[in-house]
């Protein structure tokens, strides 16, 4: 009996243990479940704390329309994969930035300059280094060294720069019905003036036959001896199979009095993208600008067509001074807009000659200087170095008025007149006449120009074959032989 007690007691208290080990297991979890709150809700109130402040930062604020766009896969991106975005898009830039490049280059070489083209692509410098070790530049500049060593001497259509054709114009008429309306001075306009559309036909007819536009200085240049002294010689100009360079000029781009109201030009002024342009006067009298002459139609033409001009030549513009110049009176000292006419001027030859033109002296008065005295020619180069040089700068190229040459020796020039130019600065000397003819000597470089006005393509149609079929050229506005 005393042994059942003591086993029933002896239960008892492993009972008794056995709920106190399983309270204390109860109160453990418990405790560790409230520490695991505790934490988790102070984690989660600093996050809370951090959204507000981020959401309150400047620059930073956005709807929850916008919190909705934004993309989970950037945010998700990690720091290298985002640098390695980022180096993509520098490379996806650059190769852009080549083709530019490039295509900067091939403009160039489209008008013969070959060697400013490489030189051009020579200057890029990109992340993995210089311009050699990017394929596309390399193999740029492996074509247009390739295209340079195809050309040949003149085309392969002349063997010396003295077969090269020089033509001139006077003032193109810009509108038929004023030119040729019967008066007085319609039969001269007839005689001695192209139409702008005459004008366009023919460059377009040239440009198909292969014509490239050089510059007098093209042609010759003067060199020095090993004794100090110096000689002009024939210059090199290399060009593709087939091409022909030839000269191009304008006599008399004054704008005359005379021309008033006659359906030309009045000037030559700077265009709102700062590039030569021409005004011209309405039958109301209102001015409206455009290309009314031969300077914006052919800046026009060799933009589109680049590969009608010789890095960058466009045509030589022969200038009198006795009524002033490109269409400004800056002859008379009088006049309110002396000034201002004069300063304008400036700026518009300036433009021009960037734009590839060059100037040419064409005497002040427009005298025949092969029957002037050796005093009236002298007055006359003297009036024009003061008051035409000053304003479209200087030159050394002397467009006889009339065409008339000073001499009409075929040999050397020997005369006083001559010598009085020379010491006045001028080389290249320009006359007229119906077929190419030039001198390269020592001391000057002598050259003839042919008319392409209404007198060679009704009265002496022959001469112009050469150039191009009349057929596609006459304005059908233009009236027959009337003088």
């Amino acid at each position: 009996m005393a042994k059942k007690q003591e086993l029933e007691k002896k239960i008892k208290r492993q009972r008794i243990h056995i709920k106190r080990i399983i309270v204390l297991e109860v109160l453990i979890v418990i405790a560790l479940f409230a520490t695991y709150s505790i934490i988790m809700n102070r984690a989660k109130q600093k996050d809370e704390n951090n959204q507000v402040d981020k959401d309150n930062t400047p620059g930073n604020i956005s709807s929850n329309e916008e919190d909705e766009d934004d993309n989970p896969e950037e945010e998700a991106l990690t720091q290298e994969q985002l640098e390695a975005q980022k180096e993509q898009e520098k490379l996806k830039q650059e190769e852009q930035e080549r083709q530019a490049l490039i295509d900067q280059a091939k403009v160039l070489a489209a008008g013969y300059s070959y060697d400013e083209a490489i030189a051009l692509i020579q200057t890029y410098e990109g992340s993995s280094g210089g311009f050699g070790v990017y394929t596309t530049l390399v193999a740029a500049i492996e074509g247009f060294e390739a295209t340079k060593q195809s050309l040949v001497l003149y085309g392969g259509s002349y063997t010396s720069v003295t077969q090269f054709n020089h033509i001139f114009f006077h003032s193109l008429i810009a509108d038929n019905s004023k030119a040729f309306d019967g008066d007085y001075q319609a039969k001269g306009y007839n005689m001695y003036m192209t139409t702008v559309l005459e004008f366009k036909n023919m460059m377009q007819k040239m440009y198909e036959n292969g014509y490239v536009l050089v510059t007098m200085h093209d042609l010759a240049q003067q060199e020095t001896l090993d004794d100090g002294t110096t000689k002009f010689v024939e210059s090199k100009i290399y060009l593709p199979e087939g091409k022909k360079p030839f000269v191009l000029s304008q006599d008399d781009v004054n704008y005359y009095e005379y021309m008033d109201g006659d359906g030309f030009a009045s000037r030559i002024v700077l265009g709102k993208d700062g590039k030569p342009t021409c005004e011209m006067i309405l039958e109301d009298g209102s001015i409206t600008t455009g290309d009314f002459d031969m300077v914006p139609i052919i800046d026009a033409f060799v933009e589109e067509h680049p590969d009608f001009s010789y890095q960058g030549a466009k045509g030589l513009i022969a200038l009198t001074g006795y009524e002033g110049t490109l269409g400004y009176r800056t002859n008379d000292p009088t006049s309110p807009t002396y000034e201002q006419d004069k300063e304008m001027v400036k700026k518009v030859a300036e433009a021009m000659k960037a734009e590839g033109w060059e100037f040419a002296s064409h005497s002040w008065g427009h005298k025949n200087m092969l029957i002037s005295t050796d005093a009236l020619l002298e007055r006359d180069t003297k009036r024009w170095l003061e008051e035409v040089e000053p304003l479209i700068g200087s030159t050394d190229i002397y467009v006889y008025p009339y065409g008339v040459d000073i001499e009409t020796t075929m040999g050397l020039y020997s005369s006083d007149k001559y010598k009085f130019l020379k010491e006045s600065g001028f080389n290249y000397f320009c006359g007229v006449f119906k077929d190419p003819w030039m001198h390269v000597k020592d001391d000057y470089v002598r050259m003839t120009r042919r008319p392409l006005d209404g007198q060679a393509m009704l009265q002496f149609p022959e001469r112009v074959t050469d150039l191009f079929d009349l057929t596609t050229i006459i304005d059908p506005e233009r009236p027959g032989i009337d003088w």
